[in-house]
């Protein structure tokens, strides 16, 4: 009798461990991001992973595919999302703005004016309005989980002079994606701007295709663009850089509630390690490109208030050009507005 109990008790717990094994891995989520491992991506994608995993007591693995293996670009990559062939994507708002032209209000200059308020906006309502609106246009297929960062702020760099204020872009040809608002800026503020695939970017400073640009000083100094002549970067901190992550919607809602907690918290840690990633890269890199004999340069509260308002045509043509325009910048200002007179309390506070 003995022997058939310790039978059935082994019987039951294999019967158990193999339940414990199906179950181990109930959701797979392929993630993908095309950019490397030195980026605040991969640092955000890491930090998901590790937490989604734990948290979700091995019920969800993660699979992440860094570069291109799944695909080569923001419109082919969010359309895999959109067919459930990819789960988790990220894309700036020049990669996403060709399917969800409104995304770019993220590029408008000087709205936003530090880490604090960037991080303050993009944690609340503003990021839940977008994402509404990308389900909506997208037939509820692509998700928008969280923005993040990655890079910091774009700030304009050249290999001309040291850029004070506007009237110094006079003429300068400057390196822009594709994406219409970043040609509409460039141009309001006196300047040349020249669409030129990001690969080719080191060779475009070096022949002298284009003189400048609008980076961050982490993709500045990994793809060692002082090598190709880049020596000024003005610190006038135009747009925040925000790191747009897309889920399919379909993944999202066949999990449990349980499950969708973990992964809606998971992306909270993702967005606070690229929240993070950028501020510690860019201690070396301001450092190492000073050390090489590069002018960083920061503007006086008048000149870049000077910047802003040379830059206030884009904000127009947004509004009117944009699909949806308006309704996504009257969001974000709301926002922003609101964040302002948060962290301004908040700061009043702690000076006490």
């Amino acid at each position: 009798m003995i022997k058939n109990t310790l039978k059935s008790l082994t019987v039951a717990a294999m019967l158990a461990g193999s339940a414990m094994a199906a179950a181990a891995q109930d959701y797979t989520l392929r993630a993908t991001a095309n950019s490397n491992e030195n980026d605040e991506d991969y640092d955000g994608l890491v930090v998901f992973k590790n937490y989604v995993e734990a948290a979700s007591n091995g019920a969800i693995a993660v699979e992440l595919f860094i570069g291109t293996q799944l695909c080569g670009n923001g419109a082919e990559c969010l359309q895999g999302v959109a067919d459930g062939t990819i789960d988790i994507f990220v894309s700036t708002s020049g990669g996403a703005s060709g399917i969800f032209p409104y995304v770019q209000v993220l590029d408008l200059p000087y709205l936003m004016a530090d880490d604090r308020i960037a991080e303050h906006v993009l944690s609340g309502d503003f990021t839940r309005k977008m994402r509404e609106m990308a389900l909506e246009d997208s037939g509820d297929s692509i998700r928008l989980m969280t923005i993040g960062n990655t890079g910091g702020w774009r700030n304009f760099a050249n290999t001309k002079r040291r850029i004070a204020e506007p009237s110094d872009m006079e003429g300068l040809k400057i390196r822009t994606v594709v994406a219409d608002l970043p040609q509409e800026l460039v141009k309001a503020l006196g300047a040349a701007p020249t669409p030129i695939p990001w690969p080719e970017l080191f060779t475009s400073f070096q022949t002298g295709v284009v003189e400048g640009s609008k980076n961050g000083i982490t993709d500045i100094m990994g793809m060692k663009f002082p090598d190709a002549g880049l020596k000024y970067v003005t610190l006038d901190g135009h747009a925040y850089m925000g790191a747009l992550w897309w889920m399919s919607n379909a993944r999202f809602q066949e999990m449990p509630e349980d499950m969708r907690r973990v992964v809606v918290d998971g992306f909270y840690a993702l967005q606070q390690a690229t929240f993070a990633s950028p501020k510690r890269k860019s201690i070396a890199a301001y450092e190492q490109f000073v050390a090489e004999g590069g002018d960083l340069y920061v503007p006086t509260p008048e000149q870049k208030a000077a910047f802003k308002e040379g830059a206030a045509p884009v904000f127009d043509w947004f509004k009117g050009n944009v699909g949806r325009g308006e309704e996504i910048f009257d969001a974000l200002t709301a926002a922003v507005a609101e964040a302002e007179e948060e962290i301004g309390a908040a700061r009043a506070a702690d000076l006490n």
